[in-house]
This record gives C-alpha cells, sequence and structure tokens, in this order.
C-alpha cells in the first residue's frame, strides 16, 4: 500500500501497529538468539496472513540489523484444486525477494489416507513439515521461519493440557527430532489481533486455507474462542499466561525427569528414601 492510500489517521495508526511488531519480533529474536551473522533464513510462506506478516516484517528489520543474513521465501503448492499458483509468485516478484515454489502433490496422499469428513490438518502440515525440512538440508537453509504467533503459541499450550495431558506449547526456537534444523517463531510476542490489522493495512494477497474442505480443527477453534473471552472479559490475563511460560519452575510441578524428588532432604534430617 503507498502512502497515498493513508487517510492521516489510518498512517498514524499503521506507524504505530508497525513500530510494536517491529519491536516485538526483534525483541523474540534477541531473547532467543533467532538470528546470527551469516544465516540463510528460509520463510514459510503459506499465502496466510501470518506469514505475510512475518515475511515483511523480517525484511524491514534486515535492512537495519546489526548482522547480515539472507532471506529467501519459499511455499509449497501441495497441489489442491482451486489453488491461485500465481498469486505467490507475482508478489514476491514485486517486491524482489528470493523464492521457491515446490510443487508436490500431498493433497491427494491426504485425502487418500484421511476418511471423509474428518479434519485433514494434522497429516497435511507432518507432510508439509518433512518437505520443508528436507529442502532446507539440500539447500544451505540455516534457519527456517515460521509464522506462528503468541496466540498460537497459547492456543497450543491449552490443547496439549485439555487434551493431552501435557504442560506442551510451541518454542520460539527448536531444533528439530532428526537436529537437523533450527526452527524459529520471530512472532512469538506478537498477539493475532496486531498481525491481522496490519495485513489489513498492507492488503497483503491472502489465500484462504480452505480450498482442501476441511475445516478447521475443532479443539483449536474452541482454544481460540476461549481466549479471545479471556482476553476481552479479562484483560492483561493473555499476557500473564505467556510470561508463565518464561518463567517455569520445575520443583513446583510433578515431573520427576525435571526434578529430583527422590534425594530431597533437610539439613539435619535424612532423606525418607534412606530410611527404607
Amino acid at each position: 500500500m503507498t502512502a497515498l492510500a493513508f487517510s492521516q489517521k489510518s498512517r498514524i495508526q499503521f506507524n504505530k501497529l508497525q513500530k510494536r511488531l517491529r519491536h516485538c519480533v526483534g525483541a523474540a529474536i534477541a531473547d532467543y538468539s533467532m538470528i546470527e551473522a551469516g544465516d540463510k533464513i528460509m520463510v514459510c510462506l503459506s499465502g496466510g496472513k501470518d506469514s505475510f506478516t512475518l515475511l515483511d516484517i523480517l525484511l524491514s528489520l534486515q535492512k537495519n540489523a546489526p548482522v547480515n543474513f539472507e532471506l529467501v521465501a519459499v511455499n509449497l503448492d501441495q497441489k489442491q484444486p482451486g489453488f491461485p499458483e500465481h498469486i505467490l509468485p507475482a508478489y514476491l516478484s514485486s517486491i524482489g525477494v528470493p523464492y521457491r515454489i515446490i510443487e508436490k502433490d500431498t493433497y491427494s496422499v491426504v485425502k487418500r489416507v484421511i476418511p471423509e469428513g474428518q479434519t485433514t490438518c494434522g497429516l497435511c502440515s507432518r507432510l508439509r513439515r518433512g518437505t520443508l525440512y528436507g529442502y532446507a538440508e539440500a539447500n544451505g537453509i540455516t534457519k527456517i521461519a515460521l509464522g506462528h504467533h503468541r496466540d498460537d503459541i497459547l492456543e497450543t499450550f491449552f490443547l496439549n493440557i485439555f487434551y493431552g495431558g501435557k504442560l506442551k506449547a510451541m518454542p520460539p526456537k527448536l531444533l528439530s527430532d532428526d537436529k537437523k534444523n533450527i526452527v524459529i517463531r520471530p512472532l512469538a510476542y506478537c498477539r493475532e489481533k496486531d498481525i491481522a490489522r496490519f495485513a489489513g493495512f498492507k492488503k497483503f494477497p491472502v489465500i484462504p486455507c480452505n480450498l482442501c474442505g476441511s475445516q478447521e480443527n475443532l479443539q483449536r477453534q474452541a482454544m481460540k474462542v476461549m481466549l479471545k473471552s479471556w482476553e476481552k472479559h479479562h484483560p492483561g490475563r493473555l499476557e500473564s499466561i505467556f510470561s508463565s511460560l518464561q518463567n517455569v519452575a520445575p520443583s513446583q510441578l510433578a515431573d520427576k525427569r525435571l526434578f529430583d524428588f527422590t534425594r530431597l532432604k533437610t539439613d539435619s534430617n535424612p532423606g525418607i528414601a534412606e530410611l527404607f
């Protein structure tokens, strides 16, 4: 969007919003050492508002960053019927960003494996992740940047509590299970509503994730509704919950793998384990 497209009020709102997002992304990058000199970062671009915003903010930070790093936008064309395959190449070419479109028909695999009427998102994401990891390893990528934001992290946290029996979320920085890829989430401190407003201001050519006919995971949708209700009726609650993910006290939980409860003893008395 050009400057002429803004009214004075809108321009002020946009500048404040952009500054806030840049600050949040910069803080997350610094806090978790996400980007280092010489990094070649693959920005996974799905066509959604989050990944468009991620690419835009990283490009703006790259101009004034204290270290040099490369950015390459990568999209996986999963051959969903009706996917507007011209949109992303046209947009990326217009802003002069190096990019690669990977074509792989995971859509047919998902439709063959998942029964009709069931959500396909889980298998689809696993197949997508495997393909992107493979591309990164083969092309000298040092970091894989994903567009998950603060709300995604909190939703995942509560999904794991309510349905998985685990205290687990999405870390801002992750070493993949095969130890071959590092995943970063620079939007980890950003609120979804800020990203949505930013995408609206910028008029990104957003591609909806409904081409495959799959409904969004209903459990995750329930988490979205819960978090939005808390944000509306209890301002500050989500910030407090997110802060708790950064301030863990293993001795105050009950996981024996994280804290050695067996050897607990006072200074003057033997531990209970020593009495038997």
